[in-house]
């Protein structure tokens, strides 16, 4: 029998445009377009132009694009920089493990640009790195996971397998035949960065590297395929072997590699599960910030108005991070719940004004934070026990001498048995185009969502990066 390596290596070859869902080619096309457009936000951000002062430092010069920037790079130089750019705000896709695009995506498409791939190629690679990792999250310890009907948090996590579908897209693009790129994923399991996750949330302030660095695991996976390439040998083994090999790597205590490969190339769960945020801050305050927002947008509350924040939230909150009061650099805004629920108030639009200094630190949102007070929502574990996407949230405002309540079960962008709930196609431009506007001029800004939109039928990956480097006239 093949091992897993080798299945999941024959899986990345062996899948074809023709062979994908619709309803794939769509997540995928929703996907770039949705990153690019958080790259674009981040290019002031201190994280976005860290990555970008780093990308072009790296492996001389090169003619790949750095996107938001007139910039161009070396291959690996401009997937480090782009890394980093999406994740910069937080407001990037979310499938399991968690955050999955900023670390598969930058590769494909420094690789796809200088290789003369088309768009149906990148879509292939893409929705193969996204399955890939949604499948490694469902094999592994999650950090919802329950145990006798109550959290059981595991003490080593992060979203370092997803090294894996980093590695498979750019060997992809890369053209490797199967026994390479098994070759290629194999050492990609060898040098994948560590779990690091569990210290980001204990620890406060924390870095702001966040939780898995994406130009690390970027770098770590375009070497993997590379190594593969230039023919290193791998170990096939490693993902079969729970006692010697990946698993013990990475920390996990469950292990159920058969969640990795079953129905492998026949279904595509990620789609089920992926979600799009509409807030530049951790997830855990969307359905919070939900609440919040129709409150005071139904009722014009202003900020000063309000005498008191009360909310209830789900149960995996209490850890230093997200418990923070002390806001020392704008990264530490995009955690605190305090902070997010004070900027929220101040109904500033989503995007980078959330992470603009002259907000972040401004009185107003300093002041109301100290209004603002949290408790875990009672139904919290019986909710997630009946729904993965369960987030129950409830928000009083108190005002005018009065009490504004409002409630949500699921945050707006997640799966749910209403479909309503998930953002619309037309939603994610809308947040593109937000997303763009000051970086790119908005004819430029439309021409990217056609030439995302048409990736599948005449623009190829060197078209469409070529467009995101223009900067306004």
């Amino acid at each position: 029998m093949s091992t897993i390596i080798e299945q999941l290596a024959a899986f990345s070859t062996g899948t074809r445009f023709e062979d994908l869902p619709a309803a794939v080619v769509d997540e995928v096309k929703r996907l770039v377009l949705d990153s690019i457009g958080c790259a674009f936000a981040a290019v002031e951000h201190p994280k976005g132009r860290i990555g970008i002062e780093y990308g072009r430092l790296v492996a001389g010069q090169g003619n790949a694009a750095i996107m938001g920037t007139p910039h161009r790079a070396s291959v690996l130089g401009a997937a480090i920089a782009n890394g980093e750019l999406i994740n910069a705000l937080d407001m990037d896709a979310v499938v399991p493990p968690g955050h999955v695009t900023p670390y598969v995506l930058p590769g494909a498409l420094a690789v796809g640009e200088t290789s003369d791939a088309s768009g149906r190629d990148l879509i292939c690679a893409v929705a193969v790195a996204h399955e890939m990792s949604w499948r490694f999250g469902k094999a592994m310890d999650y950090l919802r996971d329950m145990k006798n009907g109550q959290l059981d948090t595991p003490k080593v996590f992060g979203f370092s397998s997803t090294i894996f579908g980093a590695t498979a897209a750019i060997g992809m693009l890369q053209r490797q035949s199967a026994d390479v790129l098994a070759d290629s994923l194999s050492i990609a399991g060898y040098i994948s960065p560590v779990q690091s996750m569990m210290a980001f949330f204990h620890h406060s302030p924390s870095t702001t590297i966040k939780y898995t660095m994406a130009s690390a695991l970027v770098q770590s996976a375009m070497m993997a395929a590379h190594m593969g390439l230039l023919r290193h040998r791998g170990d096939v083994q490693l993902l079969d072997d729970a006692e010697h090999g990946y698993a013990r790597f990475i920390g996990t205590q469950r292990w159920a590699p058969e969640r990795i490969t079953t129905d492998l190339g026949k279904t595509w769960g990620f789609v089920s599960e992926q979600l799009y945020k509409l807030y530049p801050h951790c997830r855990i305050l969307h359905g919070p910030l939900d609440c919040l927002t129709e409150i005071v947008e139904k009722n014009d509350i202003r900020p000063e108005e309000i005498e008191s924040i009360d909310l209830l939230v789900e149960g995996f909150v209490e850890k230093p991070t997200w418990l923070t009061q002390d806001i020392q650099h704008v990264h530490d805004g995009q955690f605190s719940i305090a902070h997010g629920m004070a900027i929220g108030a101040h109904r500033l639009p989503l995007g980078r004004d959330w992470q603009d200094p002259r907000h972040v630190f401004s009185p107003s949102v300093l002041g109301l934070m100290k209004k603002v007070r949290h408790r875990v929502h009672p139904d919290y574990v019986k909710a997630l026990s009946s729904h993965a996407s369960a987030r129950p949230s409830r928000v009083e405002v108190r005002a005018r001498g009065q009490t504004f309540v409002a409630e949500r079960l699921y945050p707006r962008g997640s799966p749910s048995p209403d479909p309503g709930n998930l953002l619309s196609t037309e939603e994610l431009i809308a947040k593109f185009h937000r997303n763009a506007e000051g970086v790119v001029s908005h004819s430029t800004a439309e021409a990217i969502v056609h030439a995302v939109m048409d990736l599948d039928r005449e623009c190829d990956v060197a078209m469409l990066m070529a467009l995101t480097t223009h900067i306004p006239a």
